[in-house]
């Protein structure tokens, strides 16, 4: 029997909502273009109603055993291991990603719940030797407050969960805005914290238009913190009004990541390992590989591996077992790659693969590589959050680290070279949050996620993971 798709609602102060007249928005299977679902919207004393709660709940949560935290958190990683097809089905259904990769987004964030629970017991401070005897110097770190928190899309339980169990892991507590588009990853999330036995308010989860939403939100003076994944535009806006109030931001923003392939790298290897994460859920990743700087003396060699394995990808729904690549997750995606396309064919570029709609039903696009394209095209300037990739030679590796650089994001970077002074070269030299050199090392909950310059402030995972959520407090007293 086949499990039915998320009952959609808002969770608010221990209480799932749903529509009772509320303004609902449908939801959308991209495979198929079709209705799945309708969800509601909070209306202004629905978030009212969920600061209120938080508030509360903030007042007993934060002095809250982190043993009971960790309990509840561990409870959520077993559930999510447990429930792991069912969530992952509902994400390709509303989402688009294949069935594998949705599955695998919900299974490794039970690796997030874990983590987190085994760190919120190592919170520490510190104890400073005084100059006088009599003193006692203590540094206590404390829980910042009432988070508001905002959730991308492309990977709807991945980013929620992030956020949600630090959080709930420091002592603090959250109202969040998933994605509209994409929320049955989010609403599975609350049913599990509930049954976990998380106390009513310290987890809210509200939908709606997102500017009234985030404005309502930052801008209530119950809310200490701040944190949003998502696009440079509205990463800005909504860091610009978190910092009117004061209020601590954590911004993780869009990339547009660079892959530096030397002529001394495993070139077979490096292509296919290129082909197999640029294409992944269609592109739509923060941290693809989306600009491939490739040795001249390896470009040929490299470009014939790389457009084979790209060729043998399976473009299918999401549900059908052999399908590696699924829909773009909006309709107005397509026109976008189109435009990237036009613009760097128009400047010279080549269509070596792809380059067009698939079909007319749903919204896929076909694998697109692109050659022979100039550094100030769209495709390279502007992060495409598509499957559109543009492939160019390099002679000097100065020269490729420097047009890496070029541009203002810095979230993660790529590199392949079978030499330590070139390794080390590259990860002193791409100013990047994340450099994974000759593999995929990124997004492990036991290692910081975060970029530099346009591309965001401050880092989830890793020991890091809380410093966003906890305030510095030192306390000195004299006998």
């Amino acid at each position: 029997m086949t499990t039915p798709y998320e009952d959609l609602c808002l969770y608010i102060d221990g209480e799932f909502v749903k529509g009772d007249g509320r303004r609902e928005q449908e939801v959308f299977d991209p495979a198929t273009g079709q209705s799945i679902g309708r969800l509601p919207l909070a209306t202004p004393a629905d978030l009212d109603r969920a600061l209120g709660a938080a508030g509360r709940a903030f007042r007993t949560w934060r002095h809250s055993s982190p043993l009971e935290r960790s309990r509840i958190l561990r409870k959520v990683a077993d559930l999510t291991r447990e429930r792991a097809q069912a969530i992952g089905r509902n994400i390709t259904l509303d989402q688009g990603k294949p069935l594998a990769e949705a599955v695998g987004e919900v299974t490794r964030c039970a690796d997030h719940c874990d983590w987190h629970a085994e760190e919120c017991r190592r919170i520490y401070g510190r104890v400073i030797p005084p100059r006088l005897p009599n003193v006692r110097q203590l540094v206590l770190r404390e829980p910042v407050g009432v988070c508001a928190a905002f959730t991308p899309w492309n990977f709807p339980y991945n980013q929620a969960i992030r956020k949600i169990a630090a959080a709930v892991g420091a002592g603090c507590t959250i109202v969040l805005k998933g994605p509209e588009d994409t929320p049955s990853a989010v609403v599975a999330i609350a049913r599990m914290f509930q049954e976990a036995g998380l106390p009513p308010g310290v987890l809210n989860v509200v939908w709606g238009v997102p500017a009234e939403v985030s404005k309502h939100l930052i801008e209530s003076p119950i809310v200490r913190k701040v944190s949003f994944t998502g696009s440079v535009p509205v990463g800005k806006q909504l860091a610009a009004m978190a910092g009117a109030h004061m209020k601590r931001v954590t911004m993780e923003l869009g990339g547009h990541s660079p892959a530096i392939v030397c002529e001394d790298a495993d070139i077979e290897r490096a292509a296919d390992m290129l082909s197999t994460l640029k294409f992944s859920n269609a592109g739509q990743v923060c941290v693809s590989p989306n600009r491939m700087y490739v040795h001249a003396k390896a470009f040929d060699r490299f470009m014939a591996r790389f457009i084979e394995a790209t060729r043998k990808i399976k473009v299918g729904s999401g549900l059908e077992a052999d399908t590696r690549m699924g829909p773009l997750a909006h309709e107005r995606r397509l026109p976008a790659m189109a435009e990237m396309v036009e613009d760097a064919t128009a400047r010279g570029a080549r269509v070596e693969l792809g380059g067009a709609r698939i079909g007319e039903r749903g919204y896929f696009w076909a694998p697109t590589v692109l050659t022979n394209v100039p550094d100030d095209s769209r495709i390279m300037t502007v992060e495409p959050f598509g499957p559109v990739v543009p492939c160019v030679p390099f002679t000097d590796l100065d020269d490729a680290i420097r047009r890496a650089n070029a541009l203002p994001y810095g979230l993660s970077s790529y590199a392949f070279t079978s030499s330590t002074k070139k390794a080390l070269a590259l990860q002193n030299g791409i100013e990047s949050g994340i450099v994974n050199i000759n593999h995929f090392g990124q997004a492990l909950p036991e290692t910081p996620f975060g970029g530099i310059k346009d591309s965001g402030i401050g880092s989830e995972g890793g020991t890091e993971t809380f410093d966003g959520y906890l305030v510095t407090k030192f306390v000195t007293q004299m006998d």
